[in-house]
């Protein structure tokens, strides 16, 4: 929609116009010049920025549960936040981490392809000292793991899968399973090098070492569930949830609440005269039948036929069957 001038703007458009200030064909020529923007197709954008934010709003509630998780594994303070979630080519993120780190190769089906964990030597030595009874304090060591090491973090990476699985269930119920233990990121050739990734940083706090763990995440697990990476779904999915916790709040509440139980022995009809002649030790005449079942009522509502008995020494009634579709004006 072009632009309305005031008739002051115009105004004053004129008189630099015709002062001299500015010139009229000046403005044809930048008016006619094609606007361009640099587009580098080595770094292709292939996610929004509404995307990104559910990428991240996954990730920070997977943050608080591996933080759980590493706590109480641990016995230890853990502190784990997303700090960045970026979109770059996947050789750019293999060159990013170091030459020597602890990479965890994850499968998530059903979706196709694999991510990566990547883990910051610093908390990957933090973890092993925490888990051998040490401190949580790291080391500086250019070696690689030793057997032992390398099978002491795989199985508590492992464990970590049902915090992943259940931080991505809002979007895709997936199931993790750690495929490979790396220590060589060139190893690692999941997608083509100018492949778009997303990588979710997260600062990583162990007692005192500080450190970082990336998740690369390639286009092609993210593209199934692209739709439900949107403001719209997500916002659906919370009044879902919202819903649900009322529906199984009221249904909490209504199991609680307390109703009136009573079996009706039977009933009959006399007259105030008749009434008003009762001695001690008369008989009332029911019309109940003695081999007919009676009414269990609840809040004055028959809803049970049921026989009467003992139990415990306790006067006691058996449901036998339930009265369906009883209407007040038939009774």
């Amino acid at each position: 929609m072009d632009e309305v001038l005031s008739q002051n703007e115009i105004d004053a458009l004129l008189s630099a116009i015709t002062s001299g200030e500015m010139d009229a064909e000046d403005l044809k020529k930048e008016e006619q010049e094609k606007r361009v923007r640099v587009y580098d197709f080595k770094r292709a954008l292939r996610f929004s920025k509404d995307q990104i934010r559910s990428i991240s709003r996954i990730h920070e509630n997977y943050a608080r549960m591996l933080t759980t998780f590493f706590s109480s594994q641990l016995r230890s303070y853990v502190n784990i936040s997303v700090t960045s979630v970026d979109q770059v080519p996947y050789e750019e993120f293999i060159r990013s981490i170091p030459e020597m780190t602890v990479l965890n190769l994850y499968s998530v089906e059903p979706l196709e392809g694999n991510l990566i964990m990547e883990v910051n030597p610093n908390v990957a030595y933090a973890l092993l000292d925490r888990i051998l009874g040490g401190k949580g304090n790291t080391i500086d060591k250019n070696d690689s793991l030793t057997e032992i090491e390398q099978l002491l973090l795989s199985q508590i990476f492992e464990k970590a899968v049902s915090t992943m699985k259940e931080a991505w269930s809002s979007v895709a119920e997936i199931d993790p399973v750690l495929e490979e233990f790396e220590e060589n990121p060139q190893f690692l050739q999941m997608v083509a090098p100018n492949e778009t990734v997303v990588v979710v940083s997260l600062t990583t706090a162990i007692g005192e070492t500080t450190g970082m763990i990336n998740i690369c995440i390639p286009h092609i697990i993210l593209e199934p569930i692209i739709p439900k990476l949107s403001a719209h779904y997500w916002m659906q999915s919370t009044k879902k949830s919202r819903d649900k916790n009322a529906f199984t709040k009221m249904s909490k509440n209504l199991k609680l609440a307390e109703v009136e139980l009573k079996t009706i022995l039977g009933e009959t009809t006399i007259s105030i005269n008749d009434f008003l002649k009762f001695n001690k030790d008369d008989v009332i005449a029911l019309d109940q039948q003695i081999d007919m079942p009676l009414k269990l009522e609840v809040n004055n509502e028959p809803k049970f036929y049921v026989q009467p008995g003992k139990f415990k020494n306790k006067m006691s009634v058996q449901i036998l069957e339930e009265i369906n579709g009883v209407n007040e004006d038939d009774e």
